[in-house]
C-alpha cells in the first residue's frame, strides 16, 4: 500500500450550490441531508469514499454566508472556513448557471489557502445552450489559477467519474485513515436528528426552517427495532403551533416522513416519539447551541 493516496477534499462555496447533493451522489448513499433552503447544511460532516488505490475523506461543510447575524450563523461561518485549513485539497462548488457576489466572498477566502482549488461547476444541466457553457468556463479559468475546472451535475450524476478520477493525485500517499466499512464520522443518533430536520425543512416551506433544531434524546437499538425520542426545539410559541400544525397534522406527517426514510435506511423497524419544545432564542446563544449538538470549530 505503499502508493495509496488518502486525504481531505473540503467542499466549499456559498449556500445552496448542490454541495451536499454532490456529496451524496459520489458517495452512492445519503450522507447529508437535501433540501432547497440555503443554510440546510449546519455541520461538519465527513463523508469516506474507500477505492482500491485511494480514500477519498469528503468534508462537508455550511455554505459560507454574507449574514452571519446570529451566533449559528457565525459558527457555521467558521466551522466552512476552519475546514480549509486541514484541506489537502479544495472543491469550490459554484452554480454553472449564475454567479454571485457571495461567490466572490467564497473566492477570496480561497486565495489566502496553499492546497490545489479544483472548480466544480454544478447544475450543467440546467445551462441552455449548451454553447454558453464553454463561456462560463473561460470566465472561471479568468477569476483564479484553478488546478482544474470541471463542470458537472450532481442531480444528475453528470461528470462524477472524471471528478473522482481526477481527485487521487492531489492527495497525499498515506494508508486510509477510516476503515473500509465506514462510510461517515457521524452517528446514526446525529442521521436520525438530521432526517427528522430534513422533513420539517420540507414540509413548512418558508415557515420556519432556520427556527428549529432537532435534538435525539434516546436512540434504542434491539432485536424487535429502533426507537427513536426526539425533540425539535423552537425559539418562540407562536413556532411551537406551526411545527405540531392543526390537530397535530403537521408534526404527524414530518413523523411519518422521516420514520420510513430511517426504516429504508437502517433496514430495520423504526418506532419514532417526536416532542416540540421552546428553548427562547437558542441560535443565539453558543451555550444552548454546544448542548443541542453543534461544535465550536
Amino acid at each position: 500500500m505503499s502508493d495509496y493516496r488518502c486525504g481531505l477534499v473540503a467542499v466549499i462555496g456559498r449556500p445552496n450550490v448542490g454541495k451536499s447533493t454532490l456529496i451524496n451522489a459520489v458517495m452512492g448513499r445519503k450522507v447529508s441531508i437535501v433540501t432547497a433552503k440555503p443554510q440546510t447544511t449546519r455541520h461538519r460532516i465527513l463523508a469516506v469514499h474507500t477505492g482500491p488505490d485511494a480514500q477519498i475523506i469528503f468534508v462537508d461543510t455550511p455554505g459560507l454566508h454574507r449574514k452571519a447575524g446570529k451566533a449559528m450563523n457565525r459558527l457555521m461561518n467558521r466551522t466552512a472556513a476552519n475546514a480549509l485549513a486541514d484541506a489537502d485539497v479544495i472543491l469550490f462548488v459554484t452554480d454553472a448557471t449564475h454567479w454571485m457576489p457571495e461567490d466572490d466572498d467564497v473566492l477570496k477566502r480561497l486565495r489566502n489557502v496553499h492546497v490545489p482549488i479544483v472548480a466544480v461547476l454544478n447544475k450543467v444541466d440546467k445551462v441552455h445552450p449548451k454553447e454558453h457553457l464553454l463561456n462560463t468556463i473561460g470566465l472561471m479559468s479568468a477569476r483564479h489559477d484553478f488546478a482544474e475546472i470541471i463542470p458537472v451535475s450532481a442531480l444528475k450524476q453528470d461528470n462524477l467519474d472524471h471528478l473522482m478520477t481526477m481527485l487521487p493525485p492531489f492527495l497525499p500517499e498515506s494508508p486510509p485513515l477510516f476503515p473500509e466499512d465506514m462510510h461517515t464520522d457521524r452517528s446514526k443518533e446525529f442521521h436520525a436528528a438530521e432526517v427528522i430536520r430534513e422533513k420539517l425543512t420540507l414540509m413548512l416551506h418558508q415557515e420556519l426552517p432556520y427556527g428549529l433544531t432537532v435534538q435525539v434524546e434516546r436512540f434504542l437499538d434491539e432485536e424487535s427495532g429502533i426507537t427513536i425520542n426526539a425533540i425539535i426545539w423552537v425559539e418562540r410559541d407562536s413556532q411551537k403551533g406551526i411545527v405540531v400544525g392543526k390537530n397535530g397534522s403537521v408534526l404527524k406527517k414530518v413523523g411519518r416522513a422521516a420514520r420510513l426514510e430511517l426504516k429504508d435506511q437502517l433496514e430495520r423497524s423504526v418506532h419514532l416519539e417526536l416532542w416540540v419544545k421552546v428553548k427562547s432564542n437558542w441560535a443565539d446563544n453558543e451555550a444552548d447551541l454546544m448542548n443541542l449538538g453543534y461544535e465550536a470549530p
